[in-house]
């Protein structure tokens, strides 16, 4: 059930971006070129996935992360980043991972969306991603898809 939960905060809060999952005429030019211009690395992947993984763990702690997840769905790019500052728990998992406001707010989606279109979703209009994001995605695919599943809560039975 816990699994379930989480699953469902990420699938939402990856829709609440407004970069992934969304119609792509949903994302403003300026967060599309965000993600189009964000650099992955590995070391970067991983402090993103990290994070990643602690800021889902917290918003599903939090009694009311329902209506944050539900609202943050209308909001613009702006707010997010605004209402992610404003959030002293949320910016210390930044923080402890390396990671500005902006590189989570645009290197999450950036990172999926990779991964997707590595996995042959290419053709997905909605994926917004880099040639050399889309390089890197299919190289350290084997390596970072069961990293990003578990930050899912997706963990796969052997």
């Amino acid at each position: 059930m816990r699994n379930t939960i989480i699953l469902f905060v990420v699938t939402f809060l990856v829709l609440a971006s407004g970069l992934a999952g969304a119609p792509a005429s949903n994302t403003s030019p300026q967060e599309r070129q965000a993600i189009l211009n964000y650099q992955l690395t590995l070391p970067r992947a991983n402090q993103l996935i990290t994070a990643m993984e602690a800021m889902t763990k917290y918003v599903v702690s939090l009694p009311d992360f329902q209506e944050r997840v539900r609202k943050s769905m209308t909001m613009t790019g702006e707010e997010r980043r605004a209402q992610l500052e404003k959030d002293p728990k949320a910016m210390a998992i930044v923080k402890q991972n390396g990671l500005t406001a902006q590189d989570y707010l645009v290197g999450v989606p950036a990172l999926r969306m990779a991964l997707w279109a590595a996995q042959g979703r290419a053709n997905d209009s909605n994926l917004i991603v880099s040639p050399a994001n889309l390089a890197f995605a299919k190289t350290n695919l084997d390596q970072l898809k069961p990293k990003m599943d578990k930050a899912d809560g997706i963990v796969r039975q052997k």
